[in-house]
């Protein structure tokens, strides 16, 4: 997919036409930029209003591109990081069923979502309230996956930290443990290094220790996890030597009901992250369709207005898409420019910086109107 293109409006000179324009750019463009991708970007002709309501409007577009601009950023980011988090290939954007650049050069004005007798204000006011609405939408799922995302990441850590503390219950087996009146087990957790020094010492930390009571049940990069039977009388002066002994005696109670209940809790928690995965993903798909498909209009829009505060009324200029190499960015430049008469265009200079996945102005003058749409 090309990500770049330019957006252009060249104005028809009296005793011309869009269509003869049309022709001659085509042929310009044929012979000294032949590899340059060539397309009408076909606006209608909206409702124009007052100067003055056009000059408002035109200080409002800035904010409502870079608003617009940032809400399709977010979208695109977060479908790139669930497919990544998924394993699903990188699936081709489509806005109404067609890919987005093919959407974008084959561009059709939507008069059923946006009337043309409509005022400009309350077209670009209703595309700016459609996004916000996306926005928050995608805010509150992303929030909801995020919060199970974070649970489950926060168990695996558990389950995944060294042994001094990570969660036992999984390391565990009832026949580990012994648990009478008199007799209890505890955890200890040795460095994988001081192995040697507990197998030798632990009988004798304190007087009630079982015989030969310890064994070894995990081991990892720094720890080894040991159990030891005593006296249950006995467990707080156990602990309390083997700490001295740089020994840690891990709290820990064994419980099949607790087990099951966590084994459960973290099954529903991978399945509920899938779900939402899924849910969100299929979202974004659709959502980045309506946004993109808002964005061209607002673009329309702004080619429009843009126009017809640069050269006058009634409208007469000729709208269109390309996307030129970086090689010849220069050389197509220098055909519009000479397709345009300055009788009726005069040279102007944004404010507004290119940006990634925006349509922004380009910082150059020119005598023509000309912004730049770049897709990714």
């Amino acid at each position: 997919m090309t990500t770049r293109y330019w957006t252009a409006s060249l104005p028809v000179g009296q005793g011309s036409s869009a269509s003869s324009l049309w022709s001659r750019l085509q042929e310009s463009i044929s012979k000294q930029a032949f590899d340059t991708a060539l397309y009408r970007f076909n606006i209608p002709n909206l409702r124009v209003g007052t100067l003055d309501s056009l000059l408002a409007l035109s200080d409002d577009l800035l904010k409502s591109n870079n608003f617009i601009e940032g809400v399709s950023h977010k979208i695109r980011r977060q479908i790139e990081e669930l497919e990544r988090v998924s394993g699903v290939v990188s699936s081709s954007l489509t806005v109404d069923g067609v890919p987005v650049d093919s959407y974008l050069t084959r561009f059709a004005w939507d008069e059923a979502k946006y009337p043309t007798m409509s005022p400009l204000k309350e077209i670009v006011d209703g595309i700016h309230v459609q996004i916000a609405k996306i926005e928050d939408d995608l805010k509150v799922r992303v929030a909801e996956y995020s919060n199970v995302r974070s649970q489950l990441n926060a168990i695996n850590r558990k389950q995944a930290g060294s042994l001094a503390v990570r969660d036992l219950s999984n390391l565990v087996k009832p026949k580990d443990i012994v648990t009478s009146e008199h007799l209890i087990t505890l955890l200890a957790v040795v460095s994988k290094y001081s192995q040697k020094d507990w197998l030798s010492s632990y009988e004798t930390l304190t007087e009630y220790v079982v015989p030969r009571s310890s064994k070894k049940l995990h081991e990892d990069n720094e720890y080894a996890l040991y159990t030891v039977t005593l006296f249950s009388r006995d467990a707080d002066n156990f602990r309390s030597k083997a700490r001295e002994r740089s020994f840690q005696v891990r709290d820990f109670e064994y419980n099949p009901e607790t087990q099951d209940s966590r084994k459960q809790e973290l099954e529903k928690l991978m399945q509920d992250q899938e779900t939402l995965r899924s849910s969100l993903l299929q979202w974004c798909y659709t959502s980045y369709g309506e946004v993109f498909s808002s964005w061209m209009h607002f673009c329309a829009v702004r080619v429009f207005s843009e126009s017809i505060l640069r050269y006058g009324l009634p409208p007469s200029s000729l709208s269109i898409v390309l996307s030129p190499s970086v090689k010849n960015e220069k050389k197509v430049r220098s055909i519009l420019e000479g397709l345009c008469s300055t009788s009726n265009s005069t040279y102007w200079k944004t404010e507004d910086e290119g940006g990634m996945a925006g349509f922004a102005g380009d910082t150059d003058t020119h005598p023509y109107v000309s912004f730049t749409i770049n897709l990714i």
